[in-house]
């Protein structure tokens, strides 16, 4: 009698799978063949001791049951090709994510990023707006992608014949030339808009004004003449003082030291590179000042020289009131220590010492930086210097009012009500900051 029922089963089944071929793929989970050709349904190990110790077997799985599993089946066929949709968009979405994130040389443009915060944070005075500084990031980042693509984009043949630059998304052929435009135009359009928007025209005109000078002049003097050195290291001076003028609205002389920086940083940091990579400029069709030195001496001494030219910029920080006087002590320990590694390479032009100036240079800048935040003097900390100041000299000028007659001491306080002036800060001097300050005297 069990044999009987369990034949009409199996038939049942034989009879369901021919109207469902995926029957057997999904049933196969559930169940399996016996040695007399019975299916029985698949046993985890308690239930199988609990069925080897028993009399009578398990019942077979009833046809609704069978049923589900064939609805079952068609649906997971119908999800396949969305499956399958799915993971091709996830591809190419990581496939152009990689793209963008190579054309825009994201790790130069966070560098510039970087720049450009510290600038805003050294312009904001004491209270600096959270949200202001994430925008004038952002649209400082997007301008940069966009400079970067576009640089990419003129230079392609160059770029492939490089070894460093050959697998770049253009050479290689991983994304078309018009697809990189696109891309450029777009994000360098929606950077502008959003320092507009957020910052100001000025910092807006000034993210404008160095994507066109990146890109369509520096780019094309790389191949022309070794003086786009110098027109680099001005593209790369712009962004502190774009984050400055986003945070104040406006260029004021302290804002021209971390700019001064960044130049003058540029020239031996790039000097190094240069000498590093001489045969693969060569070979990429690039005018570089250290091609035409064959000795590097020439090399080396330019980018001794623009360290030297660093070494002041931690005391004017401090004399113009922008940073304390512990910044001027570090900034000029770490100007003495890449001063030092230029000079190594000016006496001893090698890969190894080129090398070592390299490093010494990337070293430079983030800790000027740093120094310079974490020094800095902000609004408050500058009234509160005046106002001593101002204090010392009215205290001064009261104990000198007491040895004076009253005839002279009207006569000075009548003088001093109707042409009293304000005083004139240090500063005022520039660009000649090394003059005395001007004193005004009475009749």
């Amino acid at each position: 009698m069990w044999r009987h029922s369990a034949t009409l089963s199996f038939s049942s089944r034989l009879f369901y799978s021919s109207t469902n071929p995926n029957y057997f793929h999904y049933a196969s989970a559930f169940s399996h063949f016996t040695p007399n050709g019975v299916v029985e349904p698949a046993l985890s190990p308690y239930n199988r001791r609990f069925y080897s110790s028993s009399a009578t077997p398990s019942p077979s799985p009833s046809p609704d049951s069978v049923i589900k599993l064939g609805l079952l089946a068609d649906r997971s066929e119908t999800f396949r090709p969305l499956t399958a949709k799915a993971r091709d968009a996830i591809q190419l979405a990581r496939h152009y994510g990689r793209c963008y994130w190579e054309l825009s040389k994201a790790r130069l443009s966070l560098l510039v990023v970087a720049t450009s915060g510290t600038g805003y944070v050294l312009g904001s005075g004491g209270a600096v707006d959270l949200m202001g500084l994430c925008c004038t990031c952002a649209g400082t980042m997007m301008v940069a992608a966009s400079a970067n693509s576009l640089n990419q984009v003129f230079e392609i043949k160059n770029d492939a014949k490089m070894k460093r630059t050959r697998l770049r998304p253009l050479p290689s052929g991983r994304i078309t030339v018009p697809h990189a435009v696109t891309w450029a135009s777009t994000v360098g359009l929606a950077g502008t808009a959003l320092l507009t928007s957020e910052a100001n025209a000025l910092a807006a005109g000034l993210a404008a004004s160095n994507l066109i000078l990146y890109a369509f002049v520096y780019t094309p003097l790389k191949q022309i003449h070794p003086v786009n050195t110098w027109v680099g290291a001005v593209v790369g001076a712009i962004p502190p003082l774009l984050g400055w003028a986003a945070a104040s609205g406006q260029i004021s002389l302290n804002s021209l030291i971390l700019p001064a920086a960044l130049y003058f940083w540029q020239i031996p940091h790039f000097m190094a590179l240069a000498y590093l990579c001489r045969d693969d400029y060569a070979a990429g069709g690039y005018r570089m000042f250290s091609l035409a030195d064959a000795s590097g001496q020439r090399t080396a001494a330019v980018a001794f020289r623009n360290c030297l030219y660093l070494i002041p910029l931690g005391f004017i920080a401090y004399d113009w009131g922008l940073a304390s006087g512990w910044f001027c002590v570090e900034s000029s320990a770490i100007t003495l220590a890449i001063t030092a590694a230029a000079f190594s390479f000016y006496r001893d032009r090698t890969t190894q010492k080129a090398r070592k100036m390299f490093y010494a240079s990337l070293l430079y800048l983030p800790v000027f930086m740093t120094g310079l935040l974490f020094h800095r003097l902000t609004d408050d900390q500058e009234c509160v210097a005046d106002t001593s100041d101002s204090t010392f000299e009215l205290s001064s000028s009261q104990d000198t009012a007491i040895s004076l007659d009253d005839d002279q001491k009207k006569r000075r306080d009548f003088t001093a009500g109707s042409q009293a002036r304000p005083p004139v800060a240090y500063a005022s001097v520039a660009p000649f900051p090394f003059l005395p300050v001007p004193s005004y005297v009475g009749p």
